[in-house]
């Protein structure tokens, strides 16, 4: 691979090198396990800045903390327990591994790469609800599919998007090869390109025509619906044999009637894509409804899928590096993780070396990175330091995180122990209904948005009200197994519900402080069922509860 588009690229093609040899030496970078290159990375970049690092985290923040990244809910009242009360030291790296093989850690992590690739509200209509996309994701998950093959069904986008899911990513761009290349580039390189767009890039190397040589790879893309399986439609990708995208210069020079010259597929900083020239007597041909398009002689989609994500592109692994140490750190290597231009320079440049060449050496395994992560030191750090800034930089402390709408939909069930009195909870999940017994409409509309990948949380009057005012009220329930019940029913001593109370929905026990203002309150009145109930709301709408620790 040369690097053959003007300046700035010396730095790439080195990393092409750095990438292909840490390939051929993958028995030498697994002599030091990553958790302790990670630590010992951060801890020389802490002395460096002269920051010290904060203690690490208690049992309980870490326990709540791994159970939101890794299966997006709390712990159950019965696992907080046996966890805070086991005295054995390799109770985390167990915790862990338990974590990583329960089947709602597929389910979560599906939740967070849906957002990051379509986000609450994705451009094409057909790709608005994708239970079709939900499903398959989540069985690559299950199966730990590597991440480049996971990467590259979607790009590649086979079958239909009812049965097989993956071809959702790309209808959703349907009939837009400029929006498509733009999503591609950045969500899967780390490639800021909606500048060139319109005129060469001001401040980075890319030129418009670089923009439009990535659009040219979408641009003979269509969707076609082929029948439907129940409600849902089932929708193909078609790609014609001949077709190119017009380049008509800067937008400022654009006009009625500019009809531009045809640009050729071209990879970002690299050579234009080699591919066979159609017999003249091919033609566009109109793909039927209700049939599956025939594949095209040549597909120039499969083309860039293929070089999207090979080992030795020098873009793919370091960016799905940098966003998988973002979800679980709060914050990029390098930040905005969508951004990893030459002139946004990574906190921790060695570090970011060694996660994209042992992730290459591991074959995109995610399991495998996230063990090592969240067995690191880095990780495991408290949430009180010095740090003034919401994201510390040098990680010296662990970020504080909103948790989303579907992590507080969770969460919430688990506290009052809801799976224990709703018999209809599974049936209802299983469709897709993750918010209930709450209305995901409102969910969404208060909650929706607490982070943008970028670490931007911004609350607000919408939260407050909702939480003091909404719809929980539909969580508390008298039947037997609940936690409401249990607090009203249970002979144990007050001081004994309290910690049940503090380790159901905060996951930790109270302090002495808490624990005799509680008991003092809920054991004032002879028929405490308000008193409970208030106190059940104070605590599962609190800050503490609102974020992770």
């Amino acid at each position: 691979m040369t690097c053959s588009v003007g300046r700035g690229f010396g730095f790439y093609a080195a990393w092409v090198a750095v990438v292909v040899l840490a390939c051929a030496t993958s028995l030498q970078a697994a002599d030091t396990s990553l958790r302790d290159v990670i630590d010992k990375h951060v801890a020389d970049q802490q002395a460096k800045q002269k920051v010290s690092p904060a203690s690490p985290a208690t049992d309980a923040q870490f326990m709540r903390r791994l159970y939101l990244d890794l299966v997006g809910t709390i712990p159950t009242h019965d696992d907080a327990k046996a966890f805070i009360d086991d005295k054995s030291t390799d109770k985390r790296a167990k915790l862990i591994d338990r974590l990583l093989d329960d089947p709602r850690y597929a389910q979560h992590q599906t939740d967070v790469w849906d957002m990051v690739w379509f986000g609450r509200n994705p451009p094409g209509y057909d790709a608005d609800k994708r239970p079709g996309f939900h499903k398959w994701l989540a069985e690559q998950f299950n199966k730990n599919t590597p991440y480049d093959r996971i990467v590259s069904a979607m790009l590649k986008a086979e079958g239909n998007t009812a049965e097989h899911g993956a071809p959702y990513y790309l209808v959703q761009y349907r009939n837009k090869p400029q929006d498509a290349a733009q999503a591609v580039a950045q969500r899967f390189l780390g490639v800021q390109l909606q500048c060139a767009r319109c005129h060469d890039h001001p401040y980075e190397p890319w030129k418009q025509v670089d923009f439009y040589g990535m659009a040219a790879f979408y641009t003979r893309l269509s969707t076609v619906e082929v029948g439907k399986m129940g409600q849902e439609k089932k929708v193909m990708i078609g790609e014609q044999s001949v077709g190119e995208i017009n380049f008509t210069g800067p937008a400022a020079e654009d006009g009625p009637g500019k009809k531009g010259v045809p640009i050729k597929p071209k990879f970002l900083a690299t050579k234009a894509l080699d591919e066979p020239t159609p017999g003249k007597d091919v033609k566009p041909i109109k793909f039927a409804s209700g049939k599956a398009p025939p594949k095209p002689a040549f597909s120039r989609k499969d083309a860039l899928a293929d070089w999207v994500t090979a080992r030795d592109n020098p873009y793919f692994a370091r960016a799905a590096a940098n966003r998988i140490w973002a979800q679980f750190m709060g914050r990029g290597i390098v930040d905005p993780v969508d951004d990893m231009s030459k002139d946004n320079k990574p906190s921790h440049p060695e570090l970011l070396d060694a996660l994209t060449q042992q992730f290459v050496a591991h074959n995109f395994d995610m399991k495998w990175y996230v063990r090592e992560l969240c067995n690191s030191k880095t990780y495991q750090a408290g949430i009180a330091g010095d740090a003034e800034h919401a994201t510390p930089k040098w990680y010296e402390r662990a970020k504080v995180k909103p948790l989303s709408a579907e992590q507080l939909s969770a969460a919430w069930r688990v506290a009052v122990s809801y799976h224990k009195v709703d018999s209809k909870l599974k049936e209802r999940l299983d469709k897709g209904e993750w918010s209930y017994p709450l209305t995901s409409g409102y969910v969404l509309r208060f909650f929706g948005k607490p982070s943008n990948g970028e670490g931007h949380f911004q609350g607000g009057l919408h939260e407050h009200l909702f939480l003091n005012n909404g719809g929980l009220s539909k969580l508390f329930s008298r039947n037997k197994g609940g936690l409401y019940h249990t607090m009203l029913e249970s002979k144990e001593p007050w001081e004994q519900k309290v910690d049940r109370l503090f380790l159901s929905i905060l996951s930790r026990y109270p302090d002495d402080a808490e624990r005799a203002h509680f008991v003092k309150y809920l054991s004032a009145d002879e028929r405490p069922d308000d008193r409970v109930r208030e106190a059940m709301w104070a605590l599962m709408t609190c800050s503490e509860f609102r974020f992770n620790h």
